[in-house]
């Protein structure tokens, strides 16, 4: 009774126009938006499939070049279709090279003057969510899902915010940041985004603190482990092995090594996981390199593997 009175109350202000936007049909998921403030942080908008009477809901978290206009997701993929048939699917907007994680300070000598606050973020948008009638299923909890960047934020987001998550799912995640030579990597490849990007470097010594801040560790998927037993886990990672998405060269150079780099690190996880007696699951594809076109049927596999029911 309660979740009709939610959903009546999300039609009727769809209706009015307050807060939110949707377009769709009676036998399709309805797309919509709406914006979240907050967290000293300029409003961002999230995107949404969502159809009455879906079993789980997801959200998916971009890679380091998140856009601020739509999701990776949004422009690169079509997961969104699993809402029409099961799974809605929530996409944030946003979060360039942020790893979703509250950072200690702004980064100096960068455009963006916040200091960002997406761990702080996602729990508004959860919150939003759950004022929606999103919390889906028998448990009432959400999946979380990334690729690159993302793929270490959902699996640690959801390490440390079990009473809403339940599901975490990795794609070409780097899942052990405080390895030997990682920390000098994620500086690298913080400076390569915003360079990109045309904000300026960014200085990983503002998200986690210098390389021994304790923050590298607790933000570190591997070590973390332990604080998702009996979670529903998921990581995948491609082979590197070029295939019918790796039309553009250049992207696909740029894209073996990352895979072949997460291969190995989703493998660490793996094993970490044995070794602790962490039940998961895996995809590995034979093929595949660090594009949307594989992490999209990484999210099909999934679904329909059934990895996203409670």
């Amino acid at each position: 009774m309660r979740r009709r009175l939610v959903v009546l109350l999300l039609a009727l202000s769809t209706a009015l126009g307050v807060g939110v936007v949707t377009a769709g049909t009676a036998n399709a998921a309805s797309f919509g938006r709406f914006y979240v403030s907050g967290c000293g942080m300029p409003t961002t908008p999230v995107d949404m499939w969502t159809r009455w009477g879906n079993y789980k809901t997801v959200i998916a978290l971009d890679g380091l070049r998140a856009t601020d206009d739509m999701s990776g997701w949004r422009h690169e993929t079509r997961i969104q279709r699993i809402a029409d048939s099961g799974v809605n699917v929530v996409e944030p907007v946003g979060g360039l090279a942020s790893f979703y994680t509250d950072w200690n300070a702004a980064s100096p000598g960068n455009k963006i003057k916040y200091r960002y606050r997406w761990t702080c973020r996602l729990n508004t948008i959860i919150n939003e969510l759950d004022a929606r009638g999103l919390a889906a299923g028998p448990r009432e909890k959400y999946a979380l899902m990334g690729i690159s960047m993302g793929g270490n934020a959902a699996m640690i987001y959801g390490a440390y915010h079990r009473k809403r998550i339940s599901h975490i799912f990795s794609m070409s995640g780097f899942l052990n940041p405080s390895a030997p030579t990682m920390r000098e990597a994620v500086r690298l490849a913080l400076i390569d985004a915003g360079m990109a990007a045309g904000v300026g470097p960014f200085n990983a010594d503002s998200m986690w603190g210098l390389p021994w801040d304790r923050r590298w560790v607790n933000n570190d998927a591997v070590v973390q482990l332990p604080r998702m037993r009996g979670m529903h886990i998921r990581v995948g990672a491609a082979s590197g092995v070029w295939g019918r998405y790796n039309t553009d060269a250049v992207g696909s150079i740029k894209g073996t090594p990352l895979e072949v780099f997460s291969l190995a690190q989703t493998r660490t996880f793996e094993v970490a996981a044995a070794i602790s007696g962490i039940r998961i699951t895996t995809d590995y594809p034979a093929v595949g390199t660090h594009q949307w076109g594989y992490w999209q049927d990484m999210v099909f596999a999934a679904k329909r593997g059934g990895w996203f029911r409670d």
